[in-house]
């Protein structure tokens, strides 16, 4: 393999559980590995350091991550620039399945949080965008702009799992009205009258968060994503995901242990169950107290391991 060429993506992307992630992958250096957020290659690049003869695939819709992936000049690394809702479809055509190991290291990277024009930060003042693709359609702004006041506080309640939801809804409805809210500061003003004080940061977190799985579509994509994996992963393959909020980490937990998203495990005539992966983690793995000491992210990550089934995967 020729040598991985150094970049700034420890600047760009801190990686959160790194060495847990790794082991988890239980990576051979024949293996073929899916990466499927490359975000700025803070757990792609390892993963390609472990490879001779293997091959890293990695995924990301987000036009700076793909100039980050310039940066891996080796032939022993694809960078392919989807959603990872098209992981299957992305991965025939590149005549890569099934594959060893799949790593999801979900939610928004330090990056873009940190890069105030794309608007995933509550830290900065910014055009409300928050496309993880910045060639899709719609944005944040569009959102707060648009949406009755019904389907904020479904977006508000359900995905930012908001307390006053219906009370954040017609406030910012209301505001809307008087003057446009295209920007951070201009949401966070439109909204002050029902934001708690004292709990500001959290409350906004919350709001952000539920605009941002809106704009993003982000657990449908997921969901499409994990029901996949159970298709392109070997009999024994590792899955592995991280996730950062409950939304995500109840979608995760509930597909490994069961194969589905809701309802009870499928089972046979006999009894006996079927489902496409053994769990691994009984509990989620979580940071130590010294990495969240130096990474803030690491505090609300929980990792989830499962093992692809032996039994042959269906067509």
């Amino acid at each position: 393999m020729s040598a991985v060429q150094p970049t700034n993506s420890a600047a760009y992307h801190r990686p959160v559980m790194l060495a847990e992630c790794l082991q988890a992958l239980e990576i051979q250096p024949d293996g073929r590995y899916v990466d499927v957020t490359f975000g700025g290659g803070g757990h792609s690049r390892p993963i390609l350091e472990k490879l001779t003869t293997g091959h890293l695939y990695s995924f990301d819709q987000d036009a700076d991550a793909e100039q980050e992936a310039a940066a891996l000049a080796s032939p022993n690394f694809t960078f392919i620039r989807a959603n990872f809702r098209d992981l299957q479809q992305e991965l025939a055509a590149h005549g890569a399945l099934p594959v060893d190991g799949l790593l999801a290291d979900l939610g928004v990277s330090s990056h873009q949080f940190d890069t105030a024009e794309r608007g995933f930060s509550t830290r900065f003042d910014g055009p409300l965008d928050m496309r993880m693709d910045p060639d899709a359609d719609r944005t944040a702004a569009e959102v707060v702009a648009e949406y009755s006041e019904a389907e904020l506080h479904r977006i508000f309640g359900m995905y930012g799992e908001v307390t006053n939801a219906r009370t954040l809804a017609n406030t910012l409805a209301t505001a809307r009205r008087g003057q446009a809210v295209r920007t951070i500061g201009e949401l966070k003003k439109a909204i002050a009258p029902c934001t708690p004080r004292g709990k500001e940061n959290k409350y906004l977190a919350q709001v952000f968060q539920a605009l941002r799985i809106e704009v993003n579509d982000e657990l449908a994509a997921l969901q499409e994503m994990l029901l996949q994996t159970a298709q392109v992963l070997r009999p024994g393959g590792r899955l592995v995901v991280m996730s950062y909020h409950s939304l995500e980490d109840r979608l995760v937990k509930n597909f490994m242990a069961k194969g589905k998203f809701f309802g009870d495990v499928e089972k046979d005539f006999y009894g006996h169950q079927h489902t496409p992966f053994t769990v691994l983690t009984r509990r989620p793995v979580e940071a130590s107290a010294a990495e969240v000491a130096e990474n803030s992210r690491a505090r609300s990550a929980k990792l989830r391991i499962a093992e692809r089934s032996q039994e042959k995967a269906k067509s």
